[in-house]
């Protein structure tokens, strides 16, 4: 089982400057990590908080590229990137340029959103977000095979639109972050990856959603075998509740262990806070699952 861990890319997680956060992506990539990742939001901001008391993030496509620069092995991912916030062509032509940079190391994770507050503050449609989610699948999946396309949807469209150059390899990852019925079936049709999330231990929760793409799969004439399975669990200092692994090297090995047996590809922790002591623990921890 592959384990990587999210990078901070704001203030409340723990870090938001370049500096800070490629001192993080050494050390985790030094300490055993198997991949680093970015979320992508122009801020969070709950629904007790009032305008301007939102929480910043680093945007996640020019962080990575910087990481593929500066990194060696690891592999890097989006979890998820919204593709509401760039037309089709664009992420696509993005994504394989960052591929490149990095030597092919790359793992496209994307979604439909979730933060209406952000579409509202900067004037991103929040209505058919799993509808225009099609579309850019639709448009980027060929794409990135290297395939010259020509897609008329009812939200974007292309005419003869290929990838110049040509990515690097046909076979980059889509991972596709999905619990509803259509995003599922979407997933099964087109995506490399399935991402769930946020969980501590295994629990019916996940078996649940799991089950539902197994669904997915059959509906569409694919073997689920053939989809990796990639599930993101947080790592809580304070308070970790039942939804989050806490910050002890310990549990958090217990609980590495418990996803394993579960028969997962790929864990994407989330730590917080996350800096250099809090890494430290889970870096340990992942040492300790793998003796």
């Amino acid at each position: 089982m592959k384990i990587g861990l999210l990078l901070p890319q704001s203030a409340s997680d723990g870090a938001e400057t370049w500096s800070e956060i490629s001192e993080l992506a050494r050390q985790a990539e030094a300490g055993g990590a198997d991949s680093l990742w970015l979320i992508d939001h122009f801020f969070h901001r709950p629904d007790d908080i009032p305008i301007g008391g939102e929480t910043g993030i680093q945007e996640p496509l020019t962080l990575l590229s910087a990481l593929a620069a500066t990194t060696r092995g690891v592999e890097l991912g989006t979890l998820v990137l919204s593709t509401s916030f760039r037309p089709a062509g664009l992420l696509a032509k993005m994504a394989a340029a960052a591929d490149e940079i990095s030597g092919g190391r790359l793992i496209l994770g994307i979604g439909c959103g979730w933060h209406e507050p952000e579409y509202t503050a900067f004037g991103y449609p929040f209505d058919h977000r799993v509808g225009r989610f099609e579309d850019s699948l639709r448009i980027m999946a060929p794409l990135l095979r290297g395939e010259r396309v020509t897609y008329d949807g009812p939200w974007q469209q292309v005419r003869e639109a290929a990838l110049l150059p040509a990515p690097i390899r046909p076979d980059l990852p889509i991972l596709v972050a999905a619990k509803g019925e259509r995003m599922l079936r979407l997933t099964a049709e087109l995506a490399h990856l399935w991402q769930t999330a946020w969980f501590g231990r295994p629990d019916e929760r996940y078996r649940g959603r799991h089950r539902d793409l197994r669904a997915a799969c059959a509906t569409v004439g694919r073997d689920p075998a053939t989809i990796g399975i990639t599930v993101g669990v947080d790592v809580v200092q304070d308070d970790p509740g039942p939804n989050a692994l806490p910050l002890d090297a310990g549990a958090i090995t217990d609980g590495l262990a418990a996803w394993g047996a579960e028969g997962v590809d790929h864990l994407q922790l989330g730590v917080r806070p996350s800096t250099p002591t809090t890494f430290a623990i889970v870096l340990e921890a992942i040492a300790r699952y793998r003796g």
